[in-house]
């Protein structure tokens, strides 16, 4: 090796469970390690944790690890404040493709940790190759930030998709052409309160209007359901609600902080999360 010349650290990111944005690469591991992975030579073993319940379990697969290696638990659920939000790495814990631009949230629902986690100020983060955009309220953004990102967006190869979700109450002309001109694969909004209603429809008129289509199922939209008395009448009421407004709804079930949903909020849930099913029904 050459004077001066460093080593690269081998690290392994271990996830307690797979998900669609897990990395696929050989270096990402679930759960425990094996027999296998006791022969890695490796530098360190970075636990990462999206989801709060997942928690206990994750410390649970970090002293596993911590027999033969060092380690380290980080992840969205580790979080406790704006400062212990790291930068975001292209491929380290999320999927090659999937992309974070910035962090933070004004908002303060009630039903969100996102604010109390990563701050209320949004921190607008070196821009990284990708196209699937997870943002925490990526229009809450400065307009050069947010151009910025269409501009990367614009020079993907693979369709674009939004799947952290835009705020329609933040939705403005100028956002809806840069989306127009991407022809999206899919873009989310959000239904999670009454409050959101007016805003969804209105950005369902601005987006129908600049030739988005109902058939596509490219316009969707996040709605929470099941939240404590919550009614199945009422949830139905929001879906519904929500594909008259010209979005393709999946239906979120609310969970409390140590995971639990109700069976029977659970089987309703299953009927409205996929769209050749939701069509049916909302026909």
């Amino acid at each position: 090796m050459p004077q001066g010349q460093a080593t690269e650290r081998r690290i392994v990111r271990v996830f307690p469970r797979r998900t669609k944005a897990t990395p696929d690469d050989s270096l990402a591991k679930i759960g425990f390690p094996n027999l296998l992975d006791l022969a890695l030579e490796l530098d360190e073993v970075h636990v990462s944790v999206a989801f709060t319940w997942d928690l206990p379990l994750a410390e649970k697969i970090a002293a596993a690890w911590a027999s033969y290696y060092p380690v380290r638990i980080g992840g969205p659920a580790a979080i406790t404040d704006a400062k212990s939000a790291g930068a975001f790495v292209p491929g380290m814990y999320l999927k090659r493709g999937y992309v974070i631009t910035s962090r933070g949230c004004p908002n303060r629902c009630w039903f969100c940790g996102v604010w109390r986690r990563e701050g209320q100020v949004v921190r607008e983060l070196p821009i990284t190759d990708g196209w699937n955009v997870l943002d925490d309220n990526l229009l809450a953004c400065s307009e050069a930030h947010v151009r910025a990102v269409f501009a990367m967006l614009k020079r993907q190869t693979e369709r674009v998709q939004f799947t952290g979700g835009l705020e329609a109450a933040r939705l403005q002309p100028w956002h809806v052409a840069l989306l127009a001109d991407l022809h999206p694969k899919q873009v989310f909004f959000a239904y999670d309160t009454k409050d959101d209603l007016e805003p969804l429809q209105a950005a369902g008129r601005m987006l129908l209007a600049a030739g988005f289509t109902t058939t596509s199922h490219a316009l969707r939209a996040y709605v929470l359901i099941g939240w404590p008395r919550d009614t199945f009448e009422a949830a139905e009421q929001r879906l519904r609600q929500t594909v008259a407004a010209g979005f393709m709804p999946m239906a979120m079930l609310y969970r409390n902080a140590k995971n639990e949903t109700a069976t029977d909020w659970r089987v309703f849930q299953r009927r409205w999360a996929r769209p050749a099913i939701i069509a049916a029904r909302a026909a």
